[in-house]
């Protein structure tokens, strides 16, 4: 059924089924000697050739000893501990010795010698091909050839794709495909619980099929950062921290056992407790190598993760981005990744940001221009003279960006500043010097000290740091920057406008409306555009030294000049590291910012993802049941309407230092330059101006108080210093014992009643539109992380189980309980579906009866019916974070096709992984142009065997009404056609584990 692997193009079977011990990403990877043969793999039917593809399939760990150097732990040192023994270890390295001398490009096999004497290891040598092509390639494509020539066997990852990479000048503008390992998979607890779900239930699948249940185990290194549970229940106090913390030990006990269950049960796993820091500052501070010396073998670390905010790393000249939490388990069993060879964009910087202008306005800016150019599923690459001005944070605040911007990375190539940065935290000099001699030798380090060899790109932008000026973002989408000096003019513009990201619709005679209420026994007042939100929080600026001391110094110089934050805006500062508050207490400035309100809450991931927790009663009440429009300021990446809080309707990114500005404010109806942030304890106005710290200032401040040694302490206790997680007891079998009461853990669906055989295709035939959408529905409408509202039938489910409101929790947080996330599927109160005329909620209407419903009621009615439905959407569906039950709410919900304008990159990728069928309309045409109402039935003209169709292939949908329309099918390789017949990527993987 599957085609044969010819001119370059690896059938289903030839390329990802195998998953041969060679598949170990932490070595050189060869063909095994008891491998298969292409032709014999054919000669055999489809549901022969798993077991013979996987025949030598053996299970081991992948760990190898790779380290940070020094005397603390790194991430190797901890895994070694409980889950590598030393047989494994020798297993492993006899195995990479004899790999190296089967190896399709062993003499590429170079040693690295120590200055000293003796050798750092053997890698493969880029430079030992002697091939000109390679000196015009980007650094980040370089990355991706090294990875295809360490692990090209003709197998898993063929000569064909070594020599795509190599010609990528030609061949990236063909959209071809290629296969790509990862060296590590990283994840965080709200994408990590299902992922581990879903291993826990694979495993029960495979002993199902009569099969051994340990052959589900990652076989690279995966490290799962517990961050995103933690809520801002308590803040403005000094035990705002450890309160929020116990609470969040108490509401999340049975997932944080499960995920201690996880870190014993499955090999090579090391799970960072609760606490430690944000997931991607984690990264880039600790977990990153640059280079791996794995067994004597050094390789360039790479990394996918399963938030889209992955590409924070890519900073630190790792490359790594965001993929759905079903690829990132494939790519844990071994899977290479299928990708297609990406364009790269070549964003050159000059000059240098003038005074007074941060990292955040940077990045603002810089998401606006790629925004408008045009860089989904294309990688970027940043260069230039003035790549000198811009520390290693600040190049992390720019690549964290990269899903708002909308590339699949935003990378910056290892130079002398990338080397600094290692030193600085904590990385030995030892290690530093490995990881420079390797890049060095393999052509892979930037050194602005000598003349730079042009490289070729995709297409070329360029940005002179001077011209950027202050700006915040908002106030629903991360690309709609605001310079800060039009801000005020801007936000009376969203007051005016229809509604819509940049309006409100507020009438004119409705913009002045106050509601006055009663705080704490003072007098207080809301009106459109009063702060009632400011929070210092997410990965994307708390990694950032020069942009927390600016924050501490506004604090500092606004309560000298005698101005304070109103006790009623909540304020919160969550740091994404341990670090933030060691250098803080050191440069003495914490003390100003707990004066102004901002108390360190938790360590981790809180306002940016809706884990702001409740408002103070008596401001909740006053907004309750008004027409006033509230604002939230926060230096978070993402702002979309709904996700921040359900009374905050418009929010805003900024700065720290500008977020607390506008808490000292009190609003965002305020024109800096010219009207005073407030009147100071001499009875004068206070302007911003007065108030904002020097980049000199700044600078003295990060100077004297950033030291390495704060990195090592905060670290080498990483697994350990959590007395709440050491006391959480674990069951400790290799099986997970599911209980069918658990609203938390729940056994999934999805392989239940599951065959060896795979499904094939199945039709899509007069279906109904559940839901018709517009532009920009994001993975947070789709599949909402924050607030479970009581009204919701995720509620009624709960409270039927004797959940009482106040332990609801979040959807994020219940990721693990598919009873619960698909009834929160859609489930977002600033929903916007075209068959309810305009009514915003999570409805929809059951086209049958004309009935409105909740859309979990109407999927439910039509899967009862054994109806098909479809969704229907326009441009940059599914865009946001990458949330893989943003694709299996859907599955769940009896969904069987999504026909949209265009997809983000990772949740068209999710959909194909879960079996849905991603179809895009022609250019030029949409629902609304080709007069589909979403009241049709609709059947989708798929032949019926995969071998006859084509990735990107022309499909003609028809409707009951006569109408007709060609679609772009939007299953783009061959791989994912091999999901699609399976029923989706993780039983592909299942049978391909399960074979004998």
């Amino acid at each position: 059924m599957y085609r044969r692997a010819t001119s370059g193009v690896r059938s289903a079977s030839n390329s990802l089924t195998r998953l041969s011990s060679s598949s170990l990403t932490s070595a050189p990877a060869a063909a095994s000697a008891s491998a298969p043969s292409a032709s014999a793999l054919n000669q055999t039917s489809r549901s022969r050739s798993f077991s013979s593809a996987l025949r030598s399939f053996r299970v081991c760990s992948a760990s190898t000893r790779w380290s940070h150097g020094g005397s603390w732990r790194s991430p190797a040192s901890l895994r070694a501990q409980v889950r590598v023994s030393a047989p494994v270890m020798e297993r492993l390295e006899r195995r990479y010795a004899s790999m190296a001398s089967e190896h399709t490009y062993k003499d590429l096999l170079t040693s690295l010698p120590k200055p000293g004497g003796g050798e750092y290891g053997k890698y493969y040598s880029l430079t030992a091909l002697n091939d000109p092509r390679i000196d015009k390639l980007p650094y980040s494509v370089r990355i991706l050839l090294e990875s295809a020539i360490r692990n090209c066997d003709n197998y898993q990852v063929t000569k064909d794709d070594v020599e795509k990479i190599l010609d990528w000048e030609n061949t990236s503008t063909k959209q071809v495909e290629i296969a790509f390992k990862p060296a590590r998979v990283i994840l965080q607890d709200f994408t990590g619980v299902p992922a581990l779900v879903d291993l826990a239930s694979m495993r029960d699948a495979v002993k199902n099929l009569g099969s051994d249940p340990n052959k589900i185990n990652p076989l690279v290194p995966v490290d799962l950062v517990v961050d995103h549970s933690v809520q801002v229940d308590f803040a403005r106090s000094e035990d705002a921290a450890q309160k929020n913390m116990e609470l969040e030990f108490k509401r999340n006990k049975e997932r944080f056992a499960f995920l201690k269950w996880g870190s014993t049960a499955f090999q090579n796993m090391l799970v960072v407790p609760p606490g430690s820091g944000i997931v991607h500052q984690v990264n880039l501070e600790y977990l990153g190598r640059v280079v791996f010396n794995s067994g004597g073998f050094l390789y360039p670390d790479s990394v996918v993760g399963t938030d889209s905010h992955t590409t924070m790393i890519d900073g630190l000249g790792v490359a790594g981005w965001g993929v759905g939490g079903i690829e990132a388990e494939a790519a844990m069993l071994g899977q290479p990744m299928s990708m297609v060879l990406p364009g790269v964009v070549g964003f050159k910087l000059d000059g240098k940001l003038k005074e007074g202008v941060t990292a955040t306005d940077l990045v603002l800016t810089v998401t606006q221009i790629l925004r408008k150019h045009g860089v989904v599923g294309k990688f970027v690459e940043f260069y230039g003279e003035g790549m000198s001005e811009l520390s290693l944070a600040d190049r992390a605040t720019i690549a964290n960006m990269s899903p708002e911007y909308g590339a699949t990375m935003g990378f910056f190539p290892v130079d002398h500043v990338t080397l600094e940065y290692l030193k600085l935290t904590g990385r030995s000099d030892e290690t530093v010097s490995m990881i420079e001699s390797y890049l060095r030798a393999n052509n892979m380090f930037v050194d602005y000290n000598e003349p730079q060899q042009e490289r070729s790109y995709t297409s070329y932008l360029q940005l002179d740091l001077g011209h950027v000026e202050p700006c915040i973002s908002g106030p629903k989408r991360p690309h709609d920057r605001v310079a800060l000096k039009d801000m005020k003019a801007d936000w009376h513009a969203c007051l005016d406008n229809p509604v819509g990201f940049k309006g409100f619709a507020v009438p004119k005679e409705k913009q002045g409306e106050v509601v006055k209420f009663s705080y704490d026994g003072q007098p207080a007042e809301i009106k459109h555009g009063s702060v009632v939100i400011a929070a210092i929080t997410s990965c994307t600026n708390t990694s950032n030294p020069s942009v927390m001391i600016g924050a501490a110094l506004v604090a500092k110089k606004a309560y000298d000049l005698g101005l304070k934050v109103k006790p009623w805006v909540k304020t919160s500062l969550a740091p994404g590291s341990r670090v933030v508050e060691k250098y803080l207490d050191r440069s003495g400035l914490r003390e100003d910012l707990n004066k102004q309100g901002f108390q360190i809450v938790g360590y981790g991931c809180t306002t940016c993802i809706g884990n702001s927790g409740d408002l103070d009663k008596e401001v909740a009440a006053a907004i309750e049941g008004t027409d006033i429009i509230p604002a939230a300021v926060l230096s978070g990446n993402r702002n979309f309407e709904g996700r921040v809080h359900p009374q905050t309707r418009a929010n805003y990114l900024a700065s720290p230092p500008l977020v607390v500005a506008y808490a000292l404010a009190g609003t965002v109806d305020i024109d800096f330059e010219t009207e005073p942030v407030g009147t100071g304890k001499d009875g004068k106005n206070v302007f911003l101006r007065d108030i904002w710290p020097t980049n000199e200032e700044v600078a003295k401040v990060v100077q004297y108080s950033v030291l390495p040694s704060m990195f090592k302490s905060s670290y080498e206790t990483i697994t350990s210093g959590n007395p709440l997680w050491n006391e959480l007891s674990a069951p400790g079998s290799t099986l997970y014992s599911w209980d069918s009461n658990s609203t938390y853990i729940h056994e999934p669906p999805y392989f239940k009643n599951m065959t060896a055989d795979p499904p094939g295709p199945r039709e899509v035939k007069d279906a109904y539109c559940l839901l018709n959408f517009g532009d920009s529905v994001t993975t947070d409408h789709i599949s909402p992380a924050g607030n479970i509202q009581k009204t919701s039938p995720a509620a009624k489910f709960l409270m039927d189980r004797g959940v009482s409101q106040t332990d609801f929790n979040s959807y994020g947080s219940r990721r693990g309980n598919d009873e619960v996330m698909a009834r929160g599927t859609f489930a977002n109160i600033r929903l916007v579906n075209k068959l309810l005329k305009g009514e915003v909620g999570p409805k929809t209407v059951h086209v049958p009866t004309g009935e409105k419903l909740s859309v979990f009621d109407a999927a439910s009615r039509y899967m009862n019916a054994g109806q098909d439905t479809v969704i229907l959407a326009g441009a940059e569906y599914g865009s946001g974070s990458s949330r893989d039950w943003a694709a299996k709410g859907p599955l769940l919900l009896g969904v069987k096709a999504v026909i949209a304008k265009s997809f983000e990159r990772i949740h068209r990728s999710n959909l194909a992984g879960m079996g849905i069928i991603p179809l895009c309309f022609k250019a030029g045409e949409d629902a609304d142009t080709l007069g589909l109402t979403g009241h049709e039935r609709y059947t989708v003209h798929l032949p019926t065997k995969v071998s006859d169709i084509k990735p990107g292939q022309d499909v003609t949908v028809t409707t009951d009404t006569g109408k007709s329309f060609v679609c772009t099918l939007r299953f783009d390789t061959e791989v994912e056609l091999a999901y699609y017949d399976h029923g989706g990527i993780l039983p592909y993987v299942i049978r391909s584990l399960s074979a004998k």
